[in-house]
């Protein structure tokens, strides 16, 4: 079996209508890979046609002020890929004349354009032979070829990378790279392919040894952090709210959020009464509003929201109209929106 003519007929058969897959522009192509990173198609489609509407070039969105671009990410998480959006955005417009590199080696040196994403512009707008491996590549690989290595491992790249290439058609390195993503979404899946249709099947080794479903070997991921989050839904006589700003590394950097206390443990009201007494001295009641558990890549944030009534007007309080303006953690708007008025 042909891989390389097998896959592709498979793709020219099987792929799925995406926007940036009609343009070779590499600002709409660099957007859409920014935000496909860890995101599934379908919850980035919405954001990609938000952006392309409200920046429909490079220029536009080097120009538009931060939190504008934070709110209209506000959902898709991995906030700091929207901030090094916004950043490389300014430095190609501004320092390249609205001009993206050319090539796989310039391209990397754009922040937050890994290894990757400038793989994929390389191929897909100047068509640069060079392939990208992500998770669904090293599926395929790893299957097709029964590959033990541990993807974990720094030196998997190289290795798998090194196959692709010589797997690779020169003269048109695009579709091959495409083909290969479309194919681990969409067949090559990572739990309980349906073999019995793959174009594939005659020569998988993984499919032959019986180890589909162990392959690719990846050593276990970083151990989850549990955090307390006891989040000060304060209001005022006139019904507003105060908010922060995150300005500190880490989540959420640049985003908003009503007045935090964090604490090592869960938190009850008998511990929140002092600590809020404390910070609003005209504290009338609290009481527990709402809890959320809300899950990140290593990090279990375990959310309580305290509604906080206060006598008298709030310095720098704002309504509700006011707090649609802001970007906020998704768990944060989701709250505002279903809580605010019963919060």
């Amino acid at each position: 079996m042909n891989f390389t003519k097998t896959l592709i007929a498979w793709y020219l058969r099987h792929k799925r209508d995406l926007p940036w897959r009609h343009t070779t522009h590499p600002y709409h192509i660099w957007l859409s890979e920014i935000m496909l990173q860890q995101t599934r198609v379908a919850q980035g489609m919405p954001y990609y046609f938000a952006f392309t509407e409200a920046f429909p070039t490079v220029f536009d969105l080097a120009n538009a002020p931060e939190e504008k671009v934070l709110k209209l990410w506000q959902g898709l998480g991995y906030y700091s890929r929207a901030r090094n959006l916004h950043k490389t955005a300014q430095i190609v417009a501004f320092d390249f004349g609205g001009n993206f590199p050319n090539n796989y080696h310039d391209l990397l040196k754009l922040k937050g354009v890994g290894e990757y994403t400038a793989a994929a512009i390389a191929s897909f707008s100047f068509n640069e032979a060079v392939p990208v491996v992500d998770g669904n590549v090293f599926r395929v690989l790893a299957r097709y070829f029964d590959i033990g290595t541990d993807i974990a491992n720094a030196s998997a790249k190289k290795e798998f990378s090194a196959l692709a290439l010589a797997l690779m058609p020169k003269d048109d390195p695009a579709i091959f790279n495409q083909a290969m993503m479309e194919f681990g979404a969409l067949q090559c899946v990572p739990k309980n392919p349906d073999c019995g249709v793959c174009p594939m099947n005659s020569g998988c080794l993984a499919l032959k040894h019986k180890k589909v479903n162990q392959l690719p070997v990846k050593s276990k991921k970083t151990k989850v952090k549990n955090r307390f989050l006891n989040y000060l839904v304060v209001v005022d006589e006139n019904g507003n709210s105060v908010i922060q700003k995150r300005t500190a590394k880490g989540i959420w950097h640049n985003l908003y959020e009503f007045p935090l206390i964090e604490t090592e443990t869960e938190a009850d009201l008998e511990f929140v009464l002092p600590k809020v007494a404390t910070l609003f001295p005209q504290t009338l009641s609290v009481s527990e509003s709402k809890r959320v558990n809300h899950k990140l890549t290593h990090q279990n944030l375990n959310i309580v929201f305290w509604k906080i009534e206060v006598a008298g007007v709030l310095e720098n309080a704002i309504n509700y109209d006011a707090l649609q303006t802001f970007p906020f953690p998704i768990v944060i708007h989701n709250f505002i929106e279903q809580n605010w008025k019963d919060s």
